[in-house]
């Protein structure tokens, strides 16, 4: 992965996601206390249960979130794009970790600290609710999720998980079949017919372990099709 500059990770944040959302004065206080840091590839960012480590910001590159019920293993749930920001839980609960953040390709991302969090919180408590924002950001993609789990037609929820990955349009999504099986509620031989379908169709490209879509347009079309039938 190329080398960036906290200069430069800074104003991507600044523009994109959560951060881009909050104002100059928060966002000037927070870069204060963060720190630019790399994953390689399969790096754990953070685990489930794990006392609280503050919060990341995706720089660039792919993370993957993964979670379950207690005493279950955890299970691919989502990808994140870059400007998404997570670890927010343990400041606002107290509690330990709920799931697991694996840089997937290899990933830079800005890290806050939790301590610094606090500090922030004590000396304003109205960033709290700038922090607490982050789960509604986490929380409209859930509801997305579930929604398009609920989809009756399985070729459907694969592309719906496809269609997620919208900013990959144009380059490689680092998953495999059966991370988009477990992402999709199917089986490995449902995603491979889907898969040559839209390649058929002209909406993704197919190599091993990856998928470029090509006309995310169609693909959308086709999933939001759904509420029509």
């Amino acid at each position: 992965m190329n080398k960036t500059t906290f200069e430069e990770a800074a104003r991507l944040l600044c523009e994109t996601g959560w951060l881009a959302s909050r104002t100059a004065v928060f966002r000037k206080e927070l870069l204060k206390h963060a720190a630019l840091k790399r994953f390689t590839p399969g790096q754990v960012i953070f685990r489930h249960g794990e006392e609280g480590g503050g919060i990341y910001g995706l720089v660039c590159g792919t993370l993957t979130f993964n979670s379950a019920p207690p005493n279950t293993i955890p299970r691919l749930v989502h990808f994140g794009a870059p400007g998404i920001w997570a670890g927010e839980g343990c400041f606002i609960t107290g509690e330990p970790r709920r799931g697991e953040m694996r840089s997937l390709g290899g990933a830079w991302m800005m890290h806050v600290p939790l301590h610094s969090m606090r500090h922030m919180a004590a000396s304003d408590p109205r960033m709290i609710q700038d922090f607490a924002a982050i789960s509604f950001t986490i929380m409209d993609t859930l509801i997305r999720i579930v929604h398009d789990l609920q989809m009756r037609s399985a070729s459907r929820r694969i592309a719906a998980v496809l269609e997620r990955s919208a900013w990959l349009t144009g380059r490689a999504i680092p998953l495999s079949q059966s991370d988009l099986a477990v992402m999709s509620n199917t089986s490995r031989a449902q995603v491979n017919s889907a898969i040559r379908d839209f390649e058929d169709k002209g909406w993704v490209e197919h190599s091993y372990r990856s998928v470029t879509v090509t006309d995310i347009e169609s693909l959308r079309s086709y999933v939001s099709g759904e509420d029509l039938e």
